[in-house]
């Protein structure tokens, strides 16, 4: 009798590392947890796949021997490294967002004494605009706050994409610091005053500059290394707000210099630099609120697949964001004659190709079919698409 097996396995977040991946106490790659249930019924123990051999290896004795004793070994660690990776990252961008805060919090509030001193209106604005930059941090806190709750009966996938509405906030930040700024300039046109003490404001507008760079350094550096698109944001964001300090260093040069126009104009030229960053800001968000990924990423996944022993054709692949996590869903079609184990095996050394090669994927769903009947089972469904 040939057997024409049809077989699915979800597998959770894994937690790898773009640089690297996690080891567990036997010195071996941890892959996460392999758990699944394809008929809908609890998961018996705490039985896990992450001892796959790795594909193209040869398949002898010693291969033979590891898979049984896998196979009787309870692995009481699976839900733990489940949570492991997602945790990390959670934790890693909370304490991200705490030292930005931290630091552009002092920052504004040392440039608001200088306000008071000087009564510049330059730097008052900036002043304000990094204090708004410092609250950004509030949203994207909340989204990786939540991103470490485990997923539910009602949110299954978890909550990790709060942090693609914190980047729409953050967006939102940027473009009302853009209007603060362009009012600014224009009332400073139309009104224009007297500047006093403008060493300390030219000091104040450096510190603001010094104070939003190394801001901006860390949220970019973190967000790329976790793959939150939000941060990331947020980290151009603060950049551009250094920027915007230096501004106030050249408006107060212009002003002892006897030309007190030069700072105005300068707000000006500064607005529509925001407004541009901004706009490159917006695209990035709006492309993972639309789970679109890198191209380079899905050819990637592609030929891992197809490589993989045993693996004849792969079709409809489909790769999404959620949070800073990568997931993937794939069908693999295989040799019609295999038994539901061993394409249940095959189906595991699929997944486990994919995550070792794609950079941020924690999880990946694939579909087993034989590979010369697949169109004739598609039928079933062929109406409803």
């Amino acid at each position: 009798m040939e057997h024409e097996p049809e077989h699915q396995t979800g597998h959770d977040a894994h937690g790898h590392e773009q640089q690297g991946h996690e080891h567990d106490a036997h010195g071996q790659p941890g892959h996460g947890a392999h758990g699944h249930d394809t008929h809908g019924q609890p998961e018996h123990g705490a039985h896990g796949h992450g001892a796959h051999g790795h594909p193209g290896g040869r398949r002898g004795r010693a291969g033979w021997r590891a898979r049984v004793a896998h196979l009787l070994t309870p692995h009481g660690h699976d839900t733990a490294e489940r949570m492991d990776g997602a945790l990390r990252t959670s934790a890693l961008g909370l304490r991200t967002v705490g030292w930005s805060f931290a630091v552009l919090g002092a920052t504004a509030l040392a440039q608001l004494a200088v306000v008071v001193l000087s009564g510049s209106v330059a730097l008052l604005g900036d002043t304000i605009h990094n204090m708004a930059d410092a609250l950004t941090a509030v949203p994207l806190a909340a989204a990786f706050w939540l991103g470490r709750r485990p997923a539910s009966r009602r949110y299954t996938y978890g909550l990790g994409r709060c942090e693609d509405l914190a980047g729409v906030a953050v967006l939102a930040v940027i473009g009302g610091s853009a209007v603060l700024a362009g009012y600014q300039a224009v009332w400073r046109l139309v009104h224009p005053q007297p500047i006093t003490h403008l060493w300390a404001v030219a000091a104040a507008g450096l510190l603001g500059f010094a104070g939003n760079e190394v801001v901006a350094r860390l949220r970019i550096g973190v967000g790329r290394r976790i793959g939150s698109a939000a941060l990331v944001a947020d980290g151009v964001h603060a950049r551009t707000d250094g920027f915007t300090s230096l501004a106030v260093v050249v408006g107060a040069a212009g002003v002892a210099l006897g030309v007190p126009i030069a700072d105005p104009l300068i707000g000006l030229a500064i607005t529509v630099m925001i407004l541009l960053v901004a706009r490159d800001a917006a695209r990035d968000v709006l492309r993972r609120l639309l789970d679109a990924v890198d191209p380079a990423a899905v050819a990637l996944a592609e030929r891992t697949a197809a490589r993989v022993p045993g693996v004849r054709t792969t079709d409809q692949l489909r790769m999404r964001w959620i949070g800073h996590e990568l997931h993937a869903e794939l069908a693999a079609g295989v040799d019609p004659g295999l038994t539901v184990e061993q394409a249940h095996r095959l189906a595991h050394e699929v997944e486990h190709a994919l995550v070792h090669a794609v950079p941020r994927l924690a999880a990946a769903v694939v579909h087993v079919e034989p590979a010369a009947r697949a169109a004739a089972a598609h039928d079933t469904l062929a109406h409803h698409r």
